[in-house]
C-alpha cells in the first residue's frame, strides 16, 4: 500500500505480476494454463502473487483432474486435493491444512464471474408456468395430429403409475445403487464413472460452476432393476430403432442425476431424433427455440469433410445468468419450470437447454418413429450443407447459396417469400474455409439476437434435401465420428426396417433415397438385369443386403456386387484381381473352386449422357470405356490381367498413406463402377447363426477354414514381373523409395513391394490411429512407433525362401455362408460325438476382392482348432545360431500379427480392443500381442 495524503492506495499487481503476460485478457490467461500439466501448473503458482491467485482457481484444478481421469472418480472435497490423490503425490503423508494466501491490488472480473456462478444458488427461481403448452390425457391421435413433428408440449399424468415415482429419490436410490458405477457427463475426453455413494457425496461437498451430472446410456446394464420402474409412455411407443439387437442400436435412454447448477447446454438431440423427458424429483428449468434457430451464444461449427457438427455453447448457467438477460421478449425462447411427474416431448431438430435449479432425478429416451424417421435419414447422408441448415437455418448459407434458395423453396412447397428468405441483415458472417484453420463452416448466434420467426425457417424435409450433394455416395463418403451409429450399421437398419416393416415401405424407400441414394444404385442394378437377361428387382430386392464397403443385390437366385469402395482405380484392382484369382482356381482345379460362388458374368456399368450403359470384362485387357481415365498408362497394355494382384499391390504401395478422400478424387470418374454377378449361396451367413452353433458345430467351422485357407495359400500366384517394379514404384507422398527400403536391403525384389507398402504406412501410423480414436488407448497410441519395427523390411527377412501366397484379410462372419444339412449327408459323415446329427456345415467362403479373423471372437479353442488343419509354415526356416536379440522379437508369430493389426489400412486395432475392453488399459503393446496373439508363439507347423 502507498499513502497518498490521508488515503491508502493499494498497489496495482499485474504489471510486475504478470510481466509481458500483462496485455492479455484474463480468459487467455486462464486458458494458457489450463492447457499446462498439473505439476507445471503447481509450479507456475510459485512465480508470482497474481499466477497464484489463477493457478489455485477450483475450475481449473477441476478441468485438470478430469482430463487426465479415465475410469472410476471419488471426489476429495476439493479438485486440486483430488487430483493429489488420483496421481498419488500425496504417496500416504497427512494432508497439508495451510491456508490459502489472499493478496491485494488484483482484479478480475473474468475471475469474479466464475466465481459467483461456482456459488450462486437458484432456489429463488421463478416458478412461472412458462409459456409452453401443456397438456393431460393426450389422446395418440391428438398427439400426432398437433404435436408430433412440429412444437414442443408438457404432459402430465403420463408417469403416475411408475415405481419410479416414489422410488426414485436419492436416499432410495443410494440404499439400493450406492456401490453401482454410473457414467458421468462432463467436458472431458475421457469416459469418466462415479459409484453412487461418491457421486451423492460430491453433490453434498462440491461448489462447481458446472457440477458433474449423472448422464448414463447404460444403466439398463449397469442397473437393471431401474427398468422396471418406469414404462415408455403410451405416446412415444412407435421407434423404428427396435429392429435392431440392443447392441446393435445406438444410444437411446439416459438415467439423468445432477446437482442444483447442473444442466445440458444448448443442443439438437443426436441425428435429429425426438425425445421425451421425465422428472421424477426436483425442478427443472427448460429453454427452447425452433429448428434453425441457432441461441444467442452459441455457434454451430459443421466441418466441410465429414459433416460433423460441433456446438460451442456457454453452460447452461452461463447462458441464464449472463446471455438471457440480453435478449429482448420477441427473441427469448419457449421457457418453462419442470416439476416431477411431468414429461417434455422436444420435437426433431429443436433446440434446448436444461438448468437443474435443485437435485433432480430423471429419466429420458429419443426415438426414431414416422414423423423424424426421413429427418434422421437425412442426417445420415453424405455432405454437410444440409446439416449446417438442419440446426441453424437459413443462417448456414453464404451468399453465393442464398441466392439459389427461391427455387429450393419452390420446389419444397413452402409457402415463403423471397423477400422473407433473403434478409440478409439477419444473417450472420460465415466462416469459410480458408478463414477457419479447422475448416469448419461456423454459424455464430452471437451475430444475431435470434430475430428470425419461426415461419421464415421450413423444416421441412423436401427443402431441406435440396441442400444434399446429388452425387453424394454414401459407400465412400468419410463418416463423421459424431454420427450416432456407423455407415455400415445404418445400411443393415434401412435393409431391416425393409424386411421387418413391410407396411411403410413407401416411408422406408424415401429415407433410404435420402441416406444412401438408394434410387441411385437401383436404376444402376436395373440396368444390369436388363443386359444380362436376369430378373428386375422386385420390391423385396431393391435395396441392397449386408454391412460390406460395396452395395451388394439379392436378385433371384444371383447376387450381383457393384465396386465403389474408394473410388474407381481401387474398385478396378477389386474386381479385376478377383477375377484374375476365379480363374486361377479352375484352371488348377484347386479344391477350394467347391467353396467358392460360381461367376456368371461381369463387367462395368457407365453414366454417359445422363443414362446407364454396360460393357462386358472378363478381368483380361483394357475395356475401352475406362481408356481414357487419367490414371491409365501404356504400362496396362502388357499384362494379361492388367488389374490383377500385382497391379493391386503396386497401387496399394502408391497409394499407402493417403486418406479415403485423397484416393477417391485422385480415382477422378465416379460415373463408372465395375461389377460381378454370382450364383446365390444357399442357408445363411455365419453371423445370422453364430449364436445358434453348437460347440462342436463351431469346432468344425474352425477346421473347415483351416483347410480352405491352407488350399488358398498353396494356391500358385501368377508370376512376378522385375520390370512392374521399376517402372510404378513412385513413392508415395513425396517419400524416397530408397529412405523405406535402403538399396542394400537383401529382400527379393517382389519383397520390396510388401516392406515398402508397410514402411509408409508406419510414417502415419500414430495419427492415424488417433484419427480412429476410441476405443484404441490414447497412451498405447504414442507408444506405436516404439513398437514397430524402424525397419520394415525386418518384418519379411524371415520369410526368406518361402513364395508369396494369396491371402484373404476378410474373412468376417458376414462372409462365410453356412448350409443346412440334409439327412442323407448327416447320417454319412457328419454326426457329433453322441450320435446325433448336426443341423449346419460350412460351405462357402464370400468375398475375394480384398485378398485374425472375425470369426473366432478371441476364442482360443477355435484359434488352436483353425492352426490344426491349416498345417502351413508362417514363416522361413532361420539357423537358432544367427538370430539376435531383434531377430528374437521378430520371430515371434505373435508380433508379426500385432505389426500387422497396427498396420492394416482397416480399423482392426478398434475390433480389438472393442473385443478385449480390459485391453483398454494396458500399459504396452507387447500385453496386448501376449493377449491376443499369444497362442500363435505354441503353433508347431508342417516345417
Amino acid at each position: 500500500m502507498e499513502e497518498n495524503g490521508a488515503q491508502l492506495m493499494p498497489i496495482d499487481r499485474r504489471p510486475a505480476a504478470l510481466g509481458e503476460l500483462r496485455v492479455l485478457p484474463d480468459e487467455v490467461i486462464a486458458a494458457i494454463i489450463g492447457s499446462l500439466p498439473p505439476r507445471d501448473v503447481a509450479r507456475l503458482s510459485c512465480v508470482s502473487s497474481v499466477m497464484y491467485i489463477f493457478c489455485n482457481e477450483e475450475p481449473l484444478w477441476m478441468s485438470l483432474c478430469l482430463d487426465s481421469t479415465n475410469g472410476l472418480l471419488q471426489y476429495k472435497g476439493s479438485w486440486k486435493r483430488t487430483l493429489l490423490h488420483q496421481e498419488c503425490i500425496m504417496n500416504g503423508e497427512k494432508e497439508p491444512h495451510e491456508k490459502p494466501l489472499h493478496f491485494d491490488g488484483f482484479s478480475s472480473l473474468f475471475l469474479y464471474r466464475r466465481l459467483y456462478r461456482c456459488y450462486t444458488r437458484l432456489d429463488g427461481f421463478a416458478e412461472d408456468g412458462g409459456n409452453v403448452e401443456r397438456k393431460k390425457d393426450l389422446s395418440l391421435e391428438e398427439f400426432h395430429h398437433e404435436y408430433d413433428g412440429k412444437k414442443p408440449v408438457l404432459l402430465t399424468g403420463l408417469a403416475d403409475t411408475w415405481p419410479a415415482k416414489m422410488a426414485w429419490t436419492t436416499e432410495q436410490l443410494l440404499l439400493k445403487y450406492g456401490d453401482t458405477a454410473f457414467k458421468i457427463s462432463q467436458r472431458s475426453p475421457h469416459k469418466i464413472k462415479m459409484k453412487f455413494k461418491d457421486y451423492v457425496s460430491y453433490m453434498k461437498h462440491q461448489h462447481d460452476e458446472d457440477p458433474l451430472y449423472i448422464f448414463d446410456d447404460k444403466f439398463g446394464e449397469v442397473a437393471p432393476g431401474l427398468l422396471k420402474d418406469y414404462d415408455v409412455p403410451h405416446l412415444f411407443r412407435e421407434d423404428f430403432f427396435d429392429v435392431l439387437e440392443r447392441g446393435q442400436r445406438p444410444p437411446f435412454r439416459w438415467f439423468i442425476i445432477g446437482p442444483e447448477r447442473s444442466g445440458a447446454s444448448w443442443h439438437v438431440d443426436p441425428a435429429l431424433t425426438s425425445a421425451w423427458n421425465t422428472l421424477l424429483c426436483g425442478r427443472k428449468r427448460w429453454a427452447l427455440y425452433p429448428p434453425g434457430r441457432v441461441p444467442l451464444g452459441v455457434t454451430v461449427h459443421v466441418n466441410e469433410e465429414d459433416g460433423d457438427v460441433n456446438v460451442e455453447t456457454p453452460t447452461s448457467l452461463q447462458w441464464w445468468l449472463d446471455y438471457y438477460p440480453l435478449l429482448p421478449d420477441e427473441d427469448k425462447p419457449i421457457e418453462f419450470t419442470q416439476l416431477p411427474g411431468e414429461t417434455i416431448f422436444v420435437p426433431s431438430g429443436w433446440w434446448h437447454c436444461v438448468l437443474n435449479l435443485e437435485t433432480t432425478i430423471a429419466v429420458t429416451q429419443n426415438f426414431v418413429n414416422s414423423k423424424n424417421f426421413e429427418f434422421v435419414c437425412l442426417d445420415m447422408a453424405p455432405g454437410y450443407r444440409h446439416k449446417g441448415v438442419s440446426r441453424a437455418g437459413l443462417l448456414a448459407l453464404d451468399d453465393q447459396n442464398v441466392s439459389d434458395v427461391d427455387e429450393n423453396v419452390c420446389s419444397s412447397e413452402t409457402d415463403l417469400s423471397s423477400a422473407e428468405l433473403t434478409k440478409k441483415g439477419k444473417r450472420p458472417r460465415i466462416c469459410k474455409s480458408g478463414d477457419d484453420p479447422n475448416h469448419h463452416n461456423a454459424v455464430n448466434g452471437a451475430a444475431i439476437c435470434c430475430n428470425l420467426s419461426s415461419s421464415e425457417f421450413p423444416y421441412e424435409i423436401n427443402f431441406l434435401s435440396t441442400f444434399l450433394e446429388e452425387d453424394r455416395d454414401h459407400y465412400n463418403s468419410i463418416w463423421s465420428s459424431g454420427n450416432c451409429i456407423g455407415q455400415r450399421e445404418i445400411r443393415e437398419w434401412l435393409w431391416k426396417l425393409w424386411v421387418g416393416k413391410p407396411g411403410i415401405r413407401d416411408l422406408i424407400w424415401k429415407g433410404a433415397c435420402i441416406a444412401l441414394n438408394a434410387g441411385k444404385w437401383l436404376e444402376g442394378i436395373s440396368k444390369i438385369c436388363e443386359f444380362h437377361n436376369l430378373p428386375s428387382p422386385t420390391d423385396d430386392e431393391k435395396l441392397p443386403v449386408g454391412t460390406g464397403s460395396n452395395p451388394v443385390y439379392l436378385i433371384a437366385e444371383s447376387v450381383i456386387k457393384m465396386y465403389v469402395e474408394r473410388g474407381l482405380e481401387s474398385s478396378l484392382y477389386g474386381l479385376g484381381t478377383e477375377l484374375e484369382f476365379y480363374n486361377l482356381l479352375q484352371k488348377v482345379k484347386s479344391p477350394l473352386k467347391d467353396h467358392v460362388p460360381e461367376v456368371l458374368a461381369s463387367g462395368l456399368i457407365y453414366l454417359e449422357n445422363g443414362s446407364y450403359k454396360v460393357a462386358p470384362w472378363d478381368g483380361k485387357g483394357l475395356p475401352e470405356v475406362i481408356a481414357n481415365c487419367s490414371f491409365i498408362t501404356e504400362k496396362y497394355v502388357n499384362y494379361s490381367y492388367p488389374f490383377g494382384i500385382w497391379g493391386k499391390k503396386l497401387f496399394e504401395y502408391r497409394k499407402a498413406g493417403m486418406s479415403a478422400h485423397e484416393l477417391i478424387n485422385s480415382a477422378g470418374s465416379t460415373k463408372i463402377w465395375p461389377y460381378i454377378i454370382t450364383k446365390r449361396c444357399k442357408g445363411n451367413i455365419f453371423a445370422e447363426l453364430r449364436e445358434a452353433f453348437s460347440s462342436e458345430e463351431a469346432l468344425n467351422l474352425a477346421s473347415f477354414l483351416g483347410d480352405q485357407l491352407h488350399n488358398l495359400h498353396v494356391l500358385p500366384i501368377p508370376s512376378f514381373d522385375a520390370s512392374m517394379l521399376s517402372n510404378n514404384m513412385e513413392s508415395p507422398n513425396s517419400i524416397n523409395a530408397t529412405e523405406i527400403i535402403p538399396h542394400n536391403s537383401s529382400l527379393a525384389t517382389k519383397w520390396e513391394i510388401f516392406a515398402s507398402t508397410l514402411a509408409s504406412r508406419k510414417k502415419d501410423a500414430a495419427s492415424r490411429l488417433m484419427k480412429w480414436g476410441s476405443p484404441i488407448p490414447c497412451g498405447l497410441i504414442e507408444k506405436v512407433n516404439e513398437y514397430l519395427p524402424d525397419d520394415s523390411g525386418e518384418l519379411i527377412h524371415l520369410y526368406e525362401g518361402k513364395n508369396c501366397s494369396w491371402i484373404h484379410s476378410d474373412i468376417m462372419d458376414d462372409n462365410i455362408f453356412i448350409e443346412p444339412l440334409n439327412d442323407s449327408a448327416a447320417d454319412n459323415c457328419h454326426t457329433t460325438s453322441n450320435g446325433v446329427a448336426k443341423s449346419w456345415q460350412p460351405f462357402y467362403i464370400l468375398d475375394f476382392s480384398d485378398l485374425t479373423v472375425d470369426v473366432f471372437k478371441g476364442d482360443v479353442r477355435l484359434l488352436k482348432q483353425f492352426l490344426a488343419s491349416y498345417k502351413l509354415p508362417f514363416l522361413g526356416k532361420v539357423s537358432e545360431e544367427k538370430l539376435t536379440v531383434k531377430d528374437i522379437k521378430y520371430k515371434r508369430l505373435s508380433y508379426h500379427a500385432m505389426c500387422y493389426c497396427i498396420l492394416h489400412e482397416e480399423n482392426v486395432l478398434g475390433a480389438i480392443f472393442g473385443m478385449w475392453e480390459d485391453l483398454r488399459s494396458a500399459k504396452s503393446w507387447d500385453e496386448v500381442e501376449e493377449r491376443v496373439w499369444g497362442h500363435l508363439n505354441d503353433y508347431n507347423d508342417a516345417r
